[in-house]
């Protein structure tokens, strides 16, 4: 009896060194601009080429600028990461996405849409939000810049095999409450270690109820609680999201395809490591108040006072606070906000379009608010034209902006502002993170759609009564 990760960890292990450490084949290696360089250079300095480079994929995403992608880049470190990797990958043979090409995007948005990710694959990219396509029945997890160039040279990688944990979310959620807000909900019960040393497997019905792009979602935040990463075994709604994309099998090769991937399950008397068990209908929509995605309450919840926390928590409770402004026993509701920002590999796919725009649809943007809007890619900017959204956008006084990772981890041109507040549904609410001296509230489309009509942290479910889930 074996777990979803046992079996596809077993069947791309090469070799078992005496120690432990396994020889593992890697399916698929996404390379983008920040984290390559330098094993591309060290391939070139040991005379290499990448072994297979047809599992290679190559495109920028954290240094592009969200306007005028079609003019030089300002900053010359950002221009030179991006020319660098264009020369590499035109000089190793890779298959490369650059600015404006038609599969440009967020490198965690584009290879799920391609069907470049598939169930049963192992894949790794250098970025930890590379856990994002165990969504699809997949091993995933970010590396290191000289696991790259291992990866490059030989396909493979040494690895410890991580210990397993199944989290199940049983019941429905509520009405209001994204996948997101889910998400939020079980690191804040875990804490951003709870998880460290574990692969994690989400089961339940809250879990297979939601759609493709909510599970990219949830596996997306897995490190934020310490996981190496996480997955969710291949069903309908995985195969159903597949059929047809670019890269996905057709014809015969599909429908083996789809037989070997309903074997891919964790088998019923199969044993975790940990097992940990949430319900959705305890869930409300979510927010931060701190510096790290741990720091989470409902939304309507007040902020812990500090006699709730820990004894050996407290200073860095305290600073935490400190740094955002807010004091303990504080309401989250009613608190002002400059910025919005829709996006990034946790929250740029078109279901976030969807359930922001359900929001925002008849009314329009809070006076004083700055609200970056910015897709995954440019499918998913094809998606927003074609379905009206960019309509009811406009209407309410939003301008979309161009693909790229934006304000998540501002390497760009999108940065908040010292002191001022922003809500953003990307995955870390770091000191600095969105720009120096930046505040950070994560949260939900849904959310964030809220506070970009309000100018303040409100709850969504009373601006609307019909949501998209």
């Amino acid at each position: 009896m074996k777990t979803l990760f046992e079996k596809i960890w077993e069947k791309h292990v090469v070799d078992t060194l005496p120690d432990g450490t396994v020889q593992l084949y890697i399916d698929r290696l996404y390379c983008h601009e920040v984290t390559s360089p330098q094993a591309f250079a060290g391939l070139r300095s040991r005379g290499l080429r990448p072994f297979r480079p047809e599992r290679v994929t190559c495109m920028p995403d954290h240094n592009i600028p969200t306007l005028e992608q079609d003019k030089p880049i300002e900053d010359p470190v950002s221009q030179n990461q991006v020319d660098t990797l264009e020369r590499n990958a035109v000089d190793f043979g890779l298959e490369y996405y650059g600015l404006l090409h038609p599969k440009n995007g967020i490198i965690h948005v584009v290879g799920p849409e391609n069907g470049l990710t598939q169930p049963g694959m192992t894949i790794v990219c250098g970025d930890s939000h590379t856990s994002t396509h165990g969504a699809m029945g997949a091993i995933a997890f970010g590396i290191g810049t000289s696991e790259v160039e291992m990866t490059l040279a030989t396909q493979c990688l040494l690895q410890q095999k991580p210990k397993t944990m199944r989290i199940t979310v049983d019941g429905r959620r509520k009405p209001g409450v994204t996948a997101k807000d889910m998400a939020l909900y079980i690191i804040r019960r875990m804490t951003t270690g709870g998880a460290t040393g574990y692969f994690v497997e989400y089961a339940g019905e809250a879990i297979r109820s939601a759609n493709m792009d909510e599970r990219l979602t949830i596996c997306n935040l897995s490190i934020e609680m310490g996981a190496r990463g996480g997955m969710i075994a291949p069903d309908e709604v995985t195969f159903d999201y597949l059929k047809n994309r670019e890269f996905s099998p057709k014809g015969d090769d599909w429908n083996k395809a789809v037989t070997y991937w309903r074997t891919l399950c964790t088998d019923t008397a199969a044993a975790f490591d940990r097992e940990v068990s949430f319900r959705a209908e305890d869930i409300e929509p979510m927010v931060t108040y701190g510096t790290n995605p741990g720091m989470g309450i409902g939304i309507g919840e007040t902020i812990p006072s500090l006699e709730s926390v820990e004894e050996s928590g407290r200073a860095s409770f305290r600073k935490a606070l400190d740094y955002m402004g807010f004091e303990p026993g504080d309401p989250i509701l009613g608190k002002p906000v400059d910025y919005v920002f829709l996006g990034s590999c946790t929250n740029g796919r078109i279901e976030d379009f969807r359930a922001f725009a359900s929001v925002v649809k008849g009314r329009t943007k809070a006076v004083g608010v700055t609200v970056w809007l910015v897709p995954g890619s440019w499918q998913v900017v094809r998606q927003i034209h074609t379905e009206g959204i960019d309509k009811i956008l406009t209407e309410a006084g939003f301008e979309l902006r161009q693909p790229g990772c934006s304000a998540c981890l501002a390497m760009n041109d999108d940065k908040v502002p010292a002191g001022k507040y922003a809500v953003s549904t990307s995955n870390r609410n770091f000191e600095g993170r969105q720009g120096p001296g930046a505040r950070t509230i994560l949260a939900g489309p849904l959310v964030a759609a809220a506070a970009a009509v309000t100018g303040k942290i409100s709850d969504p479910r009373m601006l609307i009564s019909k949501f998209p889930n």
